[in-house]
Order: structure tokens, then C-alpha cells, then sequence
């Protein structure tokens, strides 16, 4: 290809790129506006969320309960679990798609309704397991700790099962906010080893945010851009550090029809994002408190 050509090419591509994002934010701007503010969540699509959490568990508790292997990167196949291991440990962060297939193999078909499955992995150096599971059930100070989450609060404790609220708000060009609660159930399998589970209760959009109008508005009866919320998290030490990973799965509505090609890669972006930010705000987060902490104490 010579280089005018090239040029031309590259040329056209960019012009189409911006037509693309042009259409793109007008289809986000009358999605937001129009077809998803009266959307209903179907006892159909909650029946195939209901299967797809109970064959994903049923995998999960499986790997859980192995003896030898223990991550869910450690049961990928040919072998690469020692690869995204040292990715790992290089502080990158792996985030990769995840399907739940039934008990004959086939994929689950959710009618009306999307599910996002996300698996993500990262590495905080320089922790013990101790002390990272006491950060990460101090749930009274969340809120400043994690982008998404606006105000959070421990309700309740009862052994290793947590109540929590969260106030969240989800932004990529449309912004979004919702009052959610969670329970969240944590599991020792040995002094290295951890895992635990958490699930949305409530999930509550508000209408009017941050106004004097700000109202909930009907669970399953609103804009439809997360459902439901389920998190399985796994916690291994393991040379010098805690290798986390934590497995999300997510509910929304399904796309209108006729702008899946424009806005389907969008409203999957969002839950990958959401899980990659919450690993990289533990790593931070934990740093900065270990920091402070070593501040805060008296020389020996």
C-alpha cells in the first residue's frame, strides 16, 4: 500500500470514527431519555439470571473446594496460569469475559435481558491476608476509597456476614445513580486462603439525584442498567503479597432493538471498567493506608 494511500486510508478511518462517536452520543442521549426509562424487568429474564448464578456457583464451589488449585486463573487451560501469575506480580491488572453454560454445555439464553460476566486479577504486594480482609470489611469508610461508591455504611455483622449499604454512581457519558444494598459472606479455607460472596439485595435508581425531589424509583421498573449484582472473590497469599480476584456478574436490560451495533460495546464496557477500578482502588487504597499507617507510627 503506498503512502498516499495510506494517508487516505487512515484519513477516512478517523472521519469515521467521529461520525461513529457523533451517532453514538445521540443514540446514548435518546436511549437514556426515551426507550430505557420505562423499562421492566421480566419474571422470564429473573428466571435466566436464576440459572445462570446457579450453574456459575456450582463451578465456583467445585474450583473452591479442589485442594490444589485455588484462583480461577489457576484452572485456565494450556497451562497459563503461571504466566498471568507473573503478569501479576509486574502490577498488571488481567480482566477477562466469562460465559456459564448449563449442564449440557450450551449457553444460556437470557430473553430481555443482558448478563455481564467478568473474571479480574491483580497482585497488592507487600500485605498479609489479615490485613488486607480487615481493610476490606472496614465497609464504614468505602465511600472516598472506591470512585464509584458516593456513601457506604456497615448495617449490620453477624460472625463473617456483613449488611452494607452503598450510594453508587456509575458514569460514562450517561451518569447514573442508585441506593444498593448488599450482603456480602466471607470464608476461611486455610491461614493463606480466602474467598468470599457478595449479592445486591436491593439495587434502587435514583430519579432526581442530589435534589430535594431525589426519589427511588421502582425496583426492576426503571432505566434497566443494572439489576442485578452478584461479586465472588477469591484471596490467596503468596510471595510477599495477596494475588485477589474477583469474579462479577451483572444484570441489565437487554438492547433496544436496532442500536445494538451502535451501543452494545458500550453498555459491556461498563461493568469491565467498573470490575478494573475496584481492584486497582484496593491496590491503591491499601498502599495509602499502609503509608499512613507507617507515618502515623512512633520510631522504634
Amino acid at each position: 500500500m503506498g503512502s498516499e494511500h495510506r494517508h487516505n486510508w487512515a484519513k477516512w478511518t478517523r472521519s469515521f470514527d467521529r461520525r461513529r462517536i457523533f451517532f453514538f452520543v445521540l443514540a446514548v442521549g435518546f436511549v437514556g431519555s426515551q426507550n430505557l426509562s420505562a423499562a421492566e424487568l421480566q419474571r422470564h429474564t429473573l428466571s435466566s439470571w436464576g440459572t445462570y448464578v446457579r450453574f456459575t456457583e456450582k463451578r465456583i464451589a467445585t474450583e473452591l473446594d479442589d485442594g490444589q488449585k485455588f484462583l480461577a486463573t489457576d484452572f485456565l487451560e494450556n497451562n497459563n496460569a503461571s504466566s498471568v501469575r507473573d503478569l501479576l506480580r509486574r502490577g498488571q491488572v488481567s480482566i477477562r469475559k466469562m460465559k456459564a453454560l448449563d449442564a449440557v454445555g450450551k449457553e444460556i439464553q437470557v430473553k430481555d435481558g443482558m448478563i455481564h460476566h467478568w473474571v479480574g486479577s491483580i497482585f497488592v504486594p507487600g500485605i498479609k491476608l489479615t490485613s488486607l480482609l480487615e481493610w476490606l470489611q472496614d465497609y464504614d469508610h468505602r465511600a472516598g476509597r472506591f470512585p464509584e461508591v458516593e456513601e457506604s455504611r456497615l448495617i449490620s455483622r453477624n460472625g463473617d456476614t456483613f449488611q452494607i449499604f452503598f450510594r453508587l454512581r456509575r458514569k460514562k457519558i450517561i451518569t447514573v445513580y442508585y441506593n444498593t444494598e448488599h450482603t456480602a459472606v466471607y470464608r476461611h479455607h486455610d491461614p493463606l486462603r480466602a474467598s468470599s460472596r457478595s449479592f445486591a439485595t436491593k439495587i434502587a435508581e435514583l430519579d432526581h439525584p442530589a435534589t430535594p425531589q431525589e426519589k427511588e424509583k421502582p425496583a426492576g421498573n426503571d432505566r434497566g442498567f443494572l439489576w442485578r449484582l452478584n461479586s465472588y472473590w477469591r484471596y490467596q497469599e503468596q510471595g510477599g503479597g495477596v494475588f485477589i480476584e474477583c469474579e462479577s456478574i451483572s444484570l441489565s436490560r437487554d438492547i433496544p432493538f436496532g442500536l445494538g451495533w451502535l451501543i452494545q460495546g458500550y453498555v459491556e464496557s461498563v461493568p469491565r471498567e467498573s470490575l478494573e477500578n475496584t481492584l486497582l482502588s484496593i491496590r491503591e487504597g491499601v498502599k495509602k493506608t499502609r503509608a499512613a499507617e507507617q507515618t502515623s507510627s512512633p520510631p522504634q
